[in-house]
């Protein structure tokens, strides 16, 4: 929800449609940002009803304003999607539902998962791809989920690329592929800002970029 991220949502969105469509072809969106010190208060504090709410009036304030379709631009808010789905008549794309479709498309049938503490360690991301898309789901040990989720913090979601932090995500990228990860996931929408395809011996799903495509790909071919 940073406006790091927010920024490749955008971009990729625009990307993918004028691609599409050629010319000078851009995307009808709606867009609304939240203030992330808010929410992120709010995850620290384990109130994700409160965070819900923010976000179920976010999307009313679209649904008001004519949006067709519901994009939480967000992989850990997506503990909240049920919480929002209720709160909207439109359809919420759920993040998970993108990346797993990539992932069923390359065949593969356990991969690892990096992203926030809350993602990784709570069942909401895991558990959705596990049970729903039968895709089985590898976590680094506690040291490296925290130093995923410290980096992701204090240094993406504020627009800081550190080539230390490179190397350290590198690392337990290969310890995942040595315990059996087939691939990884980039489960956290700033992660891609950091590493790319290179910086793995095994594919990665950016859930952002997947997201993103999947959002474009279903307003240019909804009724």
């Amino acid at each position: 929800m940073s406006w790091a991220s927010t920024a490749l949502y955008y971009r990729w969105i625009n990307e993918h449609v004028q691609q599409h469509l050629g010319g000078l072809h851009s995307a009808k969106l709606l867009l609304v940002s939240v203030d992330f010190h808010d929410i992120e208060r709010l995850q620290a504090a384990g109130d994700w009803v409160g965070a819900g709410r923010v976000l179920v009036q976010a999307a009313r304030t679209l649904e008001a304003a004519g949006a067709e379709a519901l994009v939480v631009c967000t992989n850990t808010m997506h503990k909240v999607a049920p919480q929002i789905q209720a709160a909207v008549g439109i359809p919420l794309l759920h993040i998970v539902d993108a990346t797993a479709q990539a992932i069923q498309q390359a065949k593969v049938e356990r991969v690892g998962l990096l992203g926030t503490r809350f993602t990784m360690e709570q069942a909401f991301f895991r558990d959705y791809l596990q049970q729903r898309h039968h895709v089985s789901v590898l976590t680094p040990p506690q040291p490296d989920r925290d130093l995923i989720h410290r980096v992701i913090f204090e240094e993406l979601c504020q627009g800081h690329l550190v080539q230390t932090s490179r190397e350290h995500y590198r690392r337990v990228i290969q310890d995942m592929v040595t315990a059996g990860a087939q691939a990884v996931i980039l489960g956290c929408t700033e992660i891609a800002l950091l590493i790319q395809p290179g910086d793995a011996s095994v594919p990665l799903f950016d859930t952002t970029r997947l997201h993103a495509q999947a959002a474009a790909t279903w307003a240019l071919t909804c009724p």
